[in-house]
């Protein structure tokens, strides 16, 4: 879960996305993002899609399965 939360908040600072420009572009709240940044929720797979295809990176990175 922390690498998923470390690579969501690198991949979002360095495309210098606020929460709520995140949470626009992939139709979720601004809470939900910030929940999952501090590690208190993981995103279910609709959402990890949608972050891999907003950030253009495999799931498999989102999720620490491949660096």
């Amino acid at each position: 879960m922390k690498i998923f939360a470390e690579r969501l908040k690198d991949l979002r600072k360095t495309d210098a996305l606020t929460l709520k420009e995140l949470s626009e572009k992939i139709g979720v709240s601004i809470n939900t993002i910030s929940r999952w940044e501090r590690e208190e929720r993981l995103p279910n797979i609709e959402n990890i899609v949608a972050l891999a295809k907003c950030f253009n990176v495999s799931a498999d990175y989102l999720c620490g399965l491949e660096d």
